[in-house]
């Protein structure tokens, strides 16, 4: 295991972003197209959209690449899993609207991506974080992978149910 990232992000609208191929479009409907989880958008190519319990304020997250499926700790309360694809050799993690981010060198491929989630409800309902300590935590695994659906492993909070609804409400793909 290769940890990539480890530390406090500033969120807004619960919001942060890997960019994999290019800048966000601004469109968050296009990343959740077709996708049964509401947590972790990978349908656009050029990023991988990622949502938290806390609307504004400071969490959480670490980013690992592993060689293959590490499985995943009962203890995390959200569980999501996205298949995506690293042509450059480097993805970034990027803080809502930032110019820039934390580049992470990772070889080019296809990549199952599973992001957790803890205390996802606890940040929602507290809405803004003024301090330095995270309520909420995340942790985005990586391996090489083909191409799979989309899937929700685990969820156990109303604002993790409120997303995947919500992703599930949208259409397939994008009306022309």
């Amino acid at each position: 295991m290769t940890e990539l990232f480890a530390g406090n992000v500033e969120v807004q609208y619960g919001q942060a972003y890997i960019e994999l191929d290019g800048k966000f479009n601004g469109f968050m409907d296009d990343c959740f197209l077709g996708q049964k989880n509401g947590l972790c958008g990978a349908q656009m190519p050029a990023i991988l959209f990622l949502m938290t319990g806390l609307h504004t304020g400071v969490v959480g997250i670490t980013i690992n690449l592993f060689d293959a499926d590490p499985g995943f700790e009962k203890s995390w309360e959200e569980i999501v899993e996205v298949s995506f694809q690293a042509p450059r050799g480097e993805i970034t993690l990027m803080e809502w609207a930032a110019d820039r981010g934390v580049g992470m060198a990772v070889p080019v491929g296809f990549y199952r991506a599973r992001y957790q989630g803890r205390a996802m409800q606890a940040a929602n309902e507290l809405d803004t974080n003024i301090n330095d300590t995270p309520v909420d935590s995340y942790r985005l695994d990586l391996w090489p992978a083909p191409p799979a659906p989309d899937r929700i492993i685990k969820q156990t909070s109303t604002i993790a149910a409120y997303w995947h609804d919500w992703a599930s409400s949208l259409p397939m793909s994008q009306k022309s």
